[in-house]
């Protein structure tokens, strides 16, 4: 790619979607001083019960954001976590650790899951940038209808609201087009149209935030998974003062009305002292199905793909989120590799091979297996048929093992850096 005016490659990148991906990316972009544009087709930040455990993985580029003095201060490591059997008195443990004493300081990095809900890191990241740029560094409602490129740029066309409430139609340009606009990407249907290769599970999921006293109820730990055919859940907690994500299955194919009638007797069910409503608060509550799918490629020329816009997993184990945010890391050092002369566009053909590579063998095998053992049909004898949990087992009296249990999902990041230009020192 020849120089620009002001010396560098490019000039420019679009970012759509103000969601957690899109933001990380613009704050580490813009912290390299590479302009960007955020596009956002709603109106403000989503603030719906997502993801909030961030795992070893997203470590090193939320350091490198900039964002890690607050989180570490606001949020909440993860220290303790465990498998059960679903019952009463929970006396059903299968299989746990305890990551404190092993990763929270390993050569100066803590690698314990990281607990802040993410309707909270969005506005801290978002905040951060308004104030490097100006609030409209996030061009609100702006609806992408179509991506187009050409030898020497790429545009976004887009639909936005005007002061009389009708819409106008606006083409933006920029050298580059980075989709982050989660699993109902604009961005990857106007590459692909509807092939997203994968599959949808055939269960319902409830995510919730829940205030419940389960420090009394139970020797519950940190983050608890919950193993049952049908009443699987997770119970996490998401803040130092006694807020927990809750995340239990339900029938599928019932109305959302359904779903909110039955909540009452499934928490009655499924949670240890059998609680009455008057016993918990519901701050949030939202229905998701759970998807493994992966774009066919995440480069087509100056487009790009990042996070859910480019490959989705089930929620179990925080391989989503953690997946998302090391993409945009891995963007973030091709594109500043380009932008500094380092490299050249084709290490944007590798950003899409080895990100897809990542997905297929780790991500989605991974994911796939967490969810298939939080519902196992025979919750009695996954403890033997788990080879995972018996290492588990086996990492309690080895410090060494489970050091390289917690930190194996490493494996899921890739380093762009080594394939920059070699220069003669």
């Amino acid at each position: 790619m020849p120089k620009t005016m002001t010396g560098r490659p490019f000039k420019n990148i679009i970012i759509v979607g103000a969601g957690p991906a899109g933001l990380l990316l613009a704050l580490l972009l813009s912290n390299h001083g590479i302009p960007i544009t955020i596009l956002e087709a709603a109106a403000e930040l989503d603030d719906r019960p997502r993801a909030a455990h961030y795992g070893a993985p997203a470590m090193p580029d939320l350091i490198r954001a900039g964002i890690m003095d607050v989180l570490q201060a606001k949020g909440l490591r993860i220290n303790t976590l465990c498998w059960r059997q679903l019952g009463q008195d929970y006396g059903g443990y299968m299989a746990g650790f305890d990551a404190g004493p092993v990763v929270a300081d390993v050569d100066g990095v803590d690698y314990r899951t990281l607990s802040y809900p993410l309707q909270h890191l969005d506005q801290l990241m978002l905040d951060l940038l308004v104030e490097r740029y100006g609030s409209g560094v996030v061009k609100w409602q702006h609806t992408v209808a179509d991506v187009g490129q050409d030898a020497g740029k790429a545009w976004v066309d887009v639909e936005t609201p005007t002061s009389d409430k009708t819409s106008q139609s606006l083409r933006l340009e920029a050298d580059y087009v980075v989709g982050c606009d989660g699993a109902k990407s604009a961005v990857r249907k106007a590459l692909f149209g509807e092939d997203f290769p994968g599959f949808t599970w055939d269960a319902q999921i409830i995510a919730t935030n829940t205030r419940y006293d389960f420090a009394s109820k139970s020797d519950f730990k940190d983050v608890n998974f919950i193993v049952h055919p049908h009443h699987f859940y997770m119970a996490a907690k998401l803040t130092t003062d006694g807020l927990y994500r809750i995340t239990y299955g339900e029938t599928p194919g019932l109305s959302i009305e359904e779903y909110k009638a039955r909540q009452p007797w499934k928490f009655e069910t499924i949670l240890p002292g059998r609680p009455k409503p008057d016993e918990y608060e519901i701050k949030d509550w939202a229905p998701y199905k759970m998807h493994q799918r992966c774009a066919p490629k995440f480069r087509v020329g100056r487009v790009l793909l990042a996070a859910d816009a480019a490959h989705l997993c089930n929620p179990w184990g925080g391989l989503g989120i953690t997946g998302g945010f090391v993409d945009c890391g891995g963007l973030y050092d091709c594109l500043a590799g380009i932008w500094g002369g380092k490299a050249d566009e084709s290490i944007l053909d590798l950003y899409s091979e080895k990100r897809i590579e990542k997905y297929q063998t780790v991500i989605n095998p991974v994911s796939q297996e967490n969810f298939r053992r939080i519902r196992d049909k025979e919750p009695g004898t996954r403890y033997e048929r788990d080879e995972f949990m018996q290492f588990l087992t086996k990492a309690e009296t080895d410090e060494g093992l489970l050091k390289k249990i917690l930190l194996g999902g490493l494996d899921v990041r890739y380093d762009f850096t080594q394939h920059y230009h070699k220069v003669d020192e």
